[in-house]
């Protein structure tokens, strides 16, 4: 008489004697596994544990449980918990694994289930490979070698983690983009995924979002503005979606604040707290792998860096909520500290726009310090071309200078001496040259030969040395001592400066404090490039007077 299949519904095993065991095959292949063993596979696991039910007359299949692609080192998996809730409703008594690596990879975790929440719900827990059969043979999974050999799962996990999480770090210090998706502006080289280049649809939206920052538009603003013109977000973009959501003050914060825009991968921002808790954590900024120029820049670093610098300052909106004041963060009141309020007032249907100290208006812990913003501005206006008038001033006097250091002796010195060792060399290759056809007709010998051709071959290389040296010295003059100057060179490009701008407020100015009594007291950038070239025009002027 042939053999009744096991394999019946869900209905028909319920309704059969109370000492069937009515059985759930738990299946579970987690990333690190694979499919590198086809003992591992899925479709093998399956295999065996239907031979085992087929050879045992009491269980009946139930279900089988699936957890592909999921770590054995917590027990939050979803094909698991569904058969727990499975258990807890009592339609299954009976969990069924190839081994006890597939059940789980947590000693602790396992070892709960095993000895605590099985027993207590009358499972019956088997494990074929390890002949553990908490029913037909109860001491099976009480047995010492039980939990040593969830240690063993546990430990083989914990060296895997420690492994990937090496190699991941290797392969980001080498400039690898590791990520599952490209940052947004960027999309992966199709030749080589661990390789960012530029999606120009998406770095406009980039170079948009600093431009309007660096105009002086506010970070909501700028987010309203991208909603407005039905620009994707980064998700959107990146799922290709059709109905767009808004974009947000925090993603845009994110991209003002990445580096990646200026060519360098800042890499494990975040990572999990342990193997066993799948928590990510924020990583120390000391701790992140930084690796420079490993792809296109979409920001010039200039702008990137102006950018970091006018984040950290206290800066208030318009009333609208859509720019920032020309002086958003740079104003503070001289005798607390604090950053300065803008505020408006309409008097006789005429609007006065002043700043005043923000203790005052919050804490009343300090005076006023008020001064309006059109008499600030006609002042810094004043003052900076002033400056600039400065630099174009010592750009003339530093060209002069350096015209005439072309025209002195020593510069006529280092020409003369340039051509002589120039000469020099051309006869020491000349005479090098016929040193071999004169050893080949036999007018040297062999010793005397090799003995003329390393002097001549080390005097050749000294003066090569020197007319190097000669070459520099002859070209630095000519550059003068004017061009790698800070402060002229970013002051004189504002010549005739006519107003008072956003841009130029950051790219000159360091700080305005504002004084009780009006004072309004500039404190400039580039001071101590200032200074430098100050001091050596001067030093200049003065040893022309003591020579002359």
């Amino acid at each position: 008489m042939a053999r009744t299949s096991k394999y019946q519904s869900i209905n028909t095993a319920f309704l059969r004697s109370e000492n069937i065991w009515n059985a759930g095959l738990y299946i579970r292949l987690s990333k690190e596994d694979g499919d590198k063993a086809e003992s591992e596979s899925v479709s093998s696991q399956k295999a065996i544990l239907e031979r085992f039910i087929f050879e045992h007359n009491e269980i009946n299949l139930y279900d089988v449980y699936i957890d592909d692609g999921w770590s054995g080192t917590d027990f939050e998996r979803p094909a698991f918990q569904r058969m727990l809730g499975d258990i807890t409703g009592k339609k299954l008594n009976c969990v069924i694994v190839k081994d006890l690596s597939r059940f789980g990879r947590n000693y602790v975790e396992a070892g709960k289930y095993l000895e605590t929440v099985f027993p207590l719900f009358k499972i019956r827990f088997i494990s074929v490979n390890d002949n553990i059969d908490s029913s037909a043979n109860p001491q099976s999974v009480n047995n010492v070698i039980v939990p040593f050999k969830n240690i063993i799962n546990d430990e083989y996990c914990r060296d895997i983690s420690l492994k990937v999480r090496s190699a991941l770090d290797i392969r980001r210090r080498q400039g690898k983009f590791i990520g599952s998706f490209a940052p947004y502006g960027y999309k992966k080289d199709v030749s080589d995924h661990n390789k960012l280049i530029v999606d120009e649809q998406s770095a406009q939206t980039v170079r948009f979002i600093y431009a309007r920052f660096l105009d002086g538009y506010s970070i909501l603003s700028i987010a309203r503005e991208l909603s407005r013109r039905g620009i994707s977000n980064p998700t959107d973009y990146r799922k290709e979606a059709v109905n767009q959501s808004a974009w947000s003050d925090s993603t845009v914060r994110r991209i003002l604040t990445n580096e990646l825009y200026i060519g360098n991968l800042v890499q494990k921002k975040n990572e999990t707290v342990s193997y066993k808790i799948h928590v990510s954590k924020t990583v120390e900024a000391n701790r992140r792998i930084t690796v420079e120029n490993t792809h296109e820049a979409i920001i010039l670093k200039e702008d990137f860096y102006k950018v970091q610098a006018l984040l950290k300052r206290d800066t208030r909106t318009s009333p609208n909520g859509t720019s920032l004041s020309v002086f958003a963060g740079f104003i503070k009141c001289a005798d607390c500290g604090r950053a300065m309020q803008k505020r408006v007032v309409r008097q006789n249907n005429k609007v006065y726009e002043y700043f005043v100290c923000s203790s005052y208006k919050k804490l009343h812990e300090c005076s006023k310090h008020a001064t309006r913003v059109d008499l600030l501005e006609h002042t810094v206006l004043t003052f900076l071309n002033k400056y600039i008038g400065i630099a174009v001033d010592f750009d003339r006097a530093v060209e002069k200078m350096n015209e005439e250091e072309r025209k002195n002796s020593r510069f006529g010195a280092l020409n003369a001496e340039f051509e002589v060792r120039l000469k020099e060399l051309n006869k020491t290759k000349k005479i090098l040259a016929d040193l071999y056809p004169d050893y080949k007709d036999g007018v040297l010998g062999k010793e005397q030969y090799f003995a003329l051709k390393e002097e001549y071959e080390k005097k050749s290389v000294k003066i090569q040395a020197e007319l190097t040296r000669i070459g520099d010295e002859i070209e630095n003059g000519k550059n003068g001592v004017g061009g790698a100057n800070e402060f002229i060179e970013t002051f004189k490009k504002y010549r005739g400066l006519k107003t008072l701008t956003r841009d130029v407020v950051v790219e000159l100015i360091e700080n305005i404090f504002i004084h009780e009594d009006g004072t309004i007291e500039i404190h400039l950038k580039c001071r101590d490039e200032f200074t430098a070239i100050k001091e050596y025009l001067l030093q200049d002027k003065t040893e022309q007077k003591r020579i002359g």
